[in-house]
């Protein structure tokens, strides 16, 4: 399965992902392919979504003290829905789909999920630090937020400027 990553302007990533209902072998050859490509492009969280499949599904791999990223550390996370939320924390986030830019975003510090797996089994997760801020980024990928939707008008108007140069940078080099 060859995925690509759908990439800001495109309005696709302004979809509502929709439940995912049938735990079959299609969720699952997507979720098989999702991981290894989050990996080959730097990721530690990949929502279907960002490669083109509006559903409420995604993947993270948080790197260990090693950076590496073990396949025993891999979640597939479906249909999440945030049931517990505290404190707060600011990092600096980038995304995939917004290449080459990262931003400083308040996240909540602790959250706890319900999910399901890739077998529809129900499952809760406590989360804080990297992961919690990388669950909140995801699940903001199924309802269609990106993470430069919580900038400032300010910075968000001075980061439509500098992506614009960059975009145009970019298609100059190619």
């Amino acid at each position: 399965m060859k995925l690509n990553i759908v990439e800001y302007p495109d309005k696709r990533l302004r979809k509502k992902s929709k439940e995912v209902t049938d735990f079959d072998s299609s969720l699952h050859k997507l979720l098989d392919a999702m991981h290894p490509f989050m990996l080959k492009t730097n990721g530690i969280g990949l929502a279907a979504i960002q490669v083109d499949y509006p559903i409420r599904a995604l993947v993270l791999n948080i790197p260990d003290d090693d950076g590496e990223q073990p396949i025993e550390n891999l979640l597939e996370i479906i249909n999440p829905v945030m049931t517990y939320k505290n404190g707060e924390t600011t990092y600096q986030e980038g995304c995939l789909s917004v290449p080459q830019f990262y931003e400083d975003i308040k996240r909540y510090e602790n959250i706890v999920i319900n999910y399901q797996d890739r077998y529809g089994n129900t499952k809760t997760l406590e989360a804080d630090g990297l992961l919690s801020i990388a669950i909140q980024h995801e699940m903001d990928h199924l309802e269609g937020i990106l993470f430069i939707d919580k900038l400032s008008y300010a910075r968000r108007k001075k980061f439509e400027k500098e992506y614009k140069r960059m975009q145009k940078e970019k298609k100059h080099t190619k």
